[in-house]
């Protein structure tokens, strides 16, 4: 290697140090969070993320493609809290009222309200033409019926839920529900409107 050869490479490797792929990422993340996929132009990507185009094509792939990887990263971080609460042993009827009324709550509340679900959003914007988006959404829509089905059916296994009632419509009713909630709490800033239908709701378990 020559000398000019060595100092190219160690510039090459200066920026690659200086270049932190888990970090840009995230922040792709937050800007399609916050500005959806087709308003987000390549230029703001470039801006925010303070890397250039060459890099976040080498690294991500296209617009598209590093939009699935913000939607994955989402999938994997957002709201641990789902398993832990609908999974905990003891009464299971409790634990899903509250993460209804959870929900209702973070949608009323500012800083939530003004971005959304970004599987939410991604289902209304994307999800209609966009398999790829489509399938991610489905996914997360299964995961969050598959916990709620095995909390409902444990309630009506313990005496909780009357014996007369289909976990698996419930967990469907819910989920739709909390969807809902996630798109009214966006455009809504009436918190009574989400508060409302989440406690009616709530009453076809009793």
């Amino acid at each position: 290697m020559t000398g000019r050869s060595r100092y190219l490479y160690g510039l090459l490797v200066a920026r690659t140090k200086e270049f932190d792929p888990d970090a840009a990422l995230q922040a792709a993340l937050e800007l399609f969070w916050a500005r959806g996929y087709e308003a987000t132009t390549m230029s703001d990507l470039v801006e925010r993320l303070g890397i250039g185009r060459a890099s976040i094509y080498a690294t991500f792939g296209n617009k598209h493609e590093l939009y699935l990887k913000a939607m994955d990263r989402y999938l994997e971080t957002r709201d641990p809290r789902l398993v832990e609460e609908l999974s905990a042993p003891g009464p299971a009827l409790p634990a899903v009222r509250t993460l209804v009324r959870r929900f209702a709550a973070e949608a009323s509340a500012d800083e939530e309200r003004l971005n959304g679900c970004f599987v939410t959003n991604s289902a209304a914007e994307l999800g209609p033409h966009d398999t790829a988006v489509a399938r991610r959404v489905e996914l997360s829509w299964e995961q969050i019926e598959t916990l709620l089905h095995a909390a409902l059916v444990r309630a009506r296994a313990g005496g909780e839920l009357p014996a007369d009632r289909d976990p698996r419509a419930l967990a469907r009713m819910l989920l739709v529900l909390l969807q809902g909630i996630r798109v009214v709490g966006k455009a809504s800033s009436d918190p009574a409107r989400v508060r409302d239908a989440a406690e009616q709701a709530l009453g076809l378990l009793d």
